[in-house]
């Protein structure tokens, strides 16, 4: 299960991430959205866990619980939708 991780502080890492939800089972990937340029966090990311039954306790367990001083969000991860075509800037 693809888990979503909101509302991180700017100083988590993937590692601060792997170990919250290894308390849950096994950890397939983790992956914290940054920046492109700058390479700064974005404040969320995602965890993936093959376990169905533990990804859903990990939810239960981490979802509005305190992460290096941030209450964090954690929910199934939705897939992406069809998004809407760029306009091109001028």
């Amino acid at each position: 299960m693809n888990i979503y991780v909101g509302n991180l502080p700017y100083s988590a890492t993937e590692d601060d991430l792997r170990e919250a939800f290894a308390a849950f089972g096994e950890v397939a990937n983790v992956q914290l959205i940054t920046d492109k340029f700058s390479g700064q966090s974005k404040g969320f990311g995602f965890v993936e866990m093959p376990n169905n039954a533990e990804a859903d306790e990990a939810i239960k367990g981490l979802n509005d619980t305190e992460l290096k001083g941030r209450n964090i969000k954690v929910n199934q991860a939705k897939p992406r939708g069809e998004r809407p075509a760029r306009r091109p800037r001028y």
